[in-house]
């Protein structure tokens, strides 16, 4: 009896999805061109809201990357920021841009306002990527997560607690909560690419509290270590630094590879030196005197999404 209740709760709640997004779906579906809509998803006794972009003429088995925004941030400023449309639409791929609780997201660090409602954004958003996986037919070994800042934060609880889910994930401008380091055990290895500065104002480079006391992190060598023993990592780190795209900038990025790690996983960390809390490439989306140095020595969208076609779930 409990799971024909089960069953019954499931097909409301997605009865309940597709008519709150179904016509808005229908016409970007209709529309053969690239399209931005928006809708609504009932979860934990909160209506959800959410921004998507679709490619042109977007096919069944389209890869999913849900793209989180940070502290204070919304889903149409995250567009804003990365530029993932347009990669999106090179890449045929879907991307979507959820609105955290009180513009926040519940990463782990108890410090958020998503943590201290004990808002459940782990299902939340594995709900979002069901949703796209029925409603437009997402491949469901191909869904990814990146994210800024506390969205980053995110990604890396998501690769914690749903790596059945996420096949790979993106953070950038952040580093890896401690108290989710000490309860991190995802099910199988989970790819990850990230980038960070090692001037970052927020977000300590060498770990500690997060300014504001908003929850100690993991230093950036930590987090990269971390990642390379949960996926079994044999080797690394590989340390090359890439060529000066921008000499102008102030920046300049190193990479460090682990690898080969198990089930042909990777962890690949980009430093960006000089750099600040920012999205590499990205919108300049706050004066340089409170996040730091941009970088435009990489198009961070871009190399996340090279890096994350490679990899699938079984």
């Amino acid at each position: 009896m409990e799971r024909a209740w089960s069953r019954i709760w499931k097909a409301a709640a997605l009865a309940l999805m597709v008519s709150a997004c179904g016509g808005a779906h229908a016409r970007c579906l209709a529309a053969h061109a690239p399209c931005m809509g928006s809708g609504k998803l009932e979860h934990g006794g909160r209506t959800r809201t959410f921004r998507y972009h679709l490619p042109p003429q977007v096919k069944p088995g389209a890869p999913l990357v849900l793209s989180l925004h940070g502290r204070m941030g919304q889903g149409k400023g995250q567009a804003k920021l990365t530029g993932f449309n347009a990669v999106a639409d090179e890449g045929g791929f879907i991307v979507v841009y959820p609105d955290g609780v009180d513009r926040s997201w519940a990463d782990g660090r108890g410090t958020t306002p998503a943590d201290q409602l004990g808002v459940d954004d782990v299902g939340f958003l594995t709900a979002l990527a069901d949703h796209f996986i029925a409603e437009f037919g997402a491949d469901r070994r191909r869904v990814y997560a990146a994210g800024m800042s506390n969205g980053a934060m995110m990604s890396y609880r998501l690769a914690c607690e749903r790596a059945d889910r996420f096949a790979a994930i993106g953070p950038v401008a952040a580093l890896m909560g401690q108290a989710l380091a000490g309860s991190c055990a995802p099910s199988r290895p989970v790819s990850v690419i990230s980038f960070v500065g090692t001037e970052d104002p927020l977000v300590p480079f060498e770990g500690g509290p997060v300014r504001g006391d908003r929850g100690p992190v993991l230093s950036e060598a930590e987090s990269r270590e971390k990642w390379a023993a949960l996926n079994g990592c044999e080797a690394g780190p590989a340390v090359s630094q890439e060529p000066d795209r921008a000499p102008t900038d102030g920046t300049r990025i190193r990479r460090e590879a682990h690898g080969p790690c198990r089930e042909g996983s990777e962890v690949v960390f980009h430093v960006v030196e000089g750099g600040g809390h920012v999205w590499p490439g990205g919108a300049q989306y706050l004066p340089k005197a409170i996040i730091g140095r941009p970088s435009q020595e990489a198009d961070a969208s871009r190399a996340l999404w090279e890096f994350f076609q490679r990899f699938q779930l079984p």
